[in-house]
């Protein structure tokens, strides 16, 4: 009975087998679910951001983004230089780790750590794109997209009782965010003081880790937990707002501290050329130091009249005067549209004698390109008046600090806490369609505040300071800012309109402090204005 019940068996399993693979095949060709949708096809055109970057995930930045620039020279700079850079970095990062290892490795019973071999192989990395923020300070700040799939050979060996392990790094890859800043700009090589890096995320890393020619990674579980320890422990570190600080110059020796004062008259200008159809011009002169950041001076405008007088002083801080000079430009006021250039020169300073009052008379010419013959057109000419004071020895101009410094907030200011301060300098560019007499409203928290009005100017200066006192620091708010003008007409017909707004993220001044910045206004064709931020604590 055994025998033919084994023989009966097998051939139950074999009818068995293929009965359900036939009837298998038939439901699967003839048998359709009733609940499976027909995809939908929609061009890429269509397609929102987050869907497109999901499809294509390998497209660079500069692509995606158009506020990310392309990174090609670099990346073929790299690509020449990367055998050198490769010798040049490790032997750095070898010179570098020696002694940290020799002062660490008592503590642990290790008799020694030696590089074997140290190379980070034949790839060098990829900028996929770079982010470049411009701002008012002494600072450049970039956020390139960085992406390296490497074929490193790092070899360690480690000795300890006697005996001897090798630890190898294989194949890595890393993808990261970081924000470079460099800060402050100064006049001395290599141009920037320090360097800080930021993460503003989490890193991608991978890698192969060999320990006595066996593949640790390979470990159930091990990877993963690698993975999230290593971005764990780096974003801890490096995420923004934090940041690792590398120092290059002293700054208080590489910046250029003020050497004297230059008082500018602006006397008077003569002969000017009309730039309006109908009417004379409204001229008014606008002058700054080269080499400064500071905004330009302005005198007041002088309406329908080509052959203005003004008489007024402006008080200018030199800090080099070999290589500095003095440029002036003379516009003519528009109440709608872009002001027209009427004529502009420069004088250097080292022209000056010290104490000595010089007056000139200017012509003025559309650039300062000899080789241009428009410059020999007549446009008027522009009579001032310099005198340059020289600082004495150990004497600096009263109230002058450094750009960086911030004051502490006063006495009250609640533990933890702190005081916001929003100083509105001045606009540019602002156009309205009905009207133009600015004024700005600041909203934050619910507190609303308000600047003086200004009538009928596009480029409105308040300098106007105001205070929030905070429990907390404003890491996570914004600062709601809007100019807005309002009719000097009594009338119901537009009475008031917005000429745009910024909502500025607060994050960056607790973390720096103080922020200087020009900001493009939203829903406004060419309009900025300029926002001073200080974060100021009683520490």
């Amino acid at each position: 009975m055994g025998f033919f019940s084994t023989i009966f068996g097998l051939c139950g399993f074999g009818v068995g087998i293929s009965l359900g693979l036939v009837i298998g095949y038939f439901l699967f060709i003839y048998i359709q679910s009733s609940n499976v949708e027909n995809p939908e096809i929609r061009p890429l055109v269509e397609q929102d951001t987050e869907t497109l970057q999901r499809m294509l995930p390998e497209i660079p930045l500069w692509v995606k983004n158009p506020d990310y620039d392309r990174m090609d020279w670099l990346n073929k700079f790299l690509e020449y230089m990367w055998p050198y850079l490769d010798k040049a970095i490790c032997k750095t990062a070898k010179t570098i780790a020696t002694p940290i290892i020799a002062e660490q490795i008592p503590k642990y019973k290790i008799e020694s750590i030696d590089f074997e071999t140290l190379t980070l192989g034949s790839l060098p990395p990829t900028f996929q794109g770079m982010k470049v923020y411009a701002t008012e300070e002494k600072e450049l700040i970039m956020e390139p997209s960085l992406k390296w799939a490497a074929n490193p050979n790092v070899t360690v060996a480690v000795k300890a009782f006697g005996l001897k392990a090798t630890a190898q790094v294989v194949d890595l890859q890393v993808f990261a965010s970081p924000r470079i800043t460099l800060k402050p700009l100064v006049p001395s090589f290599p141009c920037f003081a320090n360097i800080y890096v930021s993460l503003m995320e989490k890193p991608h890393v991978d890698f192969g880790l060999k320990l006595i020619g066996a593949d640790l990674m390979s470990i159930p579980g091990l990877y993963r937990f690698v993975q999230e320890l290593i971005k764990d422990q780096v974003a801890n570190m490096y995420l923004w707002p934090k940041f690792l600080l590398v120092p290059i110059l002293d700054p208080s020796k590489a910046l250029k501290r003020p050497v004297g004062i230059l008082t500018v008259k602006v006397v008077r200008a003569m002969k000017l050329k009309k730039k309006d159809l109908l009417g004379a011009s409204d001229p008014y002169v606008k002058l700054k130091l080269t080499e400064d950041k500071l905004p330009s001076k302005k005198t007041t405008v002088k309406h329908k009249n080509l052959n203005p007088e003004w008489n007024e002083e402006f008080n200018l801080v030199v800090k080099d005067p070999e290589s500095q000079a003095l440029e002036f430009s003379v516009y003519d006021w528009e109440q709608i549209g872009k002001h027209d250039k009427m004529g502009m020169n420069v004088f250097p300073l080292k022209e000056l004698s010290p104490e000595e009052p010089k007056v000139l008379t200017l012509d003025l010419l559309k650039n300062m390109d000899l080789n241009d013959a428009q410059n020999e057109k007549s446009r008027g000419q522009l009579v001032v008046e310099l005198t340059y004071k020289p600082f004495k020895e150990n004497e600096l101009p009263q109230g002058f600090e450094d750009s960086q410094s911030v004051q502490k907030a006063p006495d009250g200011t609640p533990d933890g806490g702190g005081l916001l301060v929003v100083v509105v300098h001045e606009a540019q560019d602002l156009e309205g369609k009905h009207h133009t007499n600015p004024y700005v409203r600041i909203l934050f928290r619910g507190e609303e505040k308000k600047t003086k009005h200004v009538k009928k100017n596009r480029d409105p200066r308040w300098e106007e300071e105001f205070q929030f006192m905070l429990d907390e620091p404003p890491t996570n708010d914004k600062l709601h800012v809007e100019v807005v003008s309002t009719s000097s007409r009594i009338g119901l017909l537009h009475p008031k309109e917005s000429l745009g707004y910024i909502d500025i993220s607060l994050a960056d001044v607790v973390n720096n402090k103080r922020i200087n910045e020009k900001y493009h206004l939203i829903d406004s064709k060419n309009g900025r204005i300029q926002i001073e931020l200080q974060w100021r604590t009683s520490s």
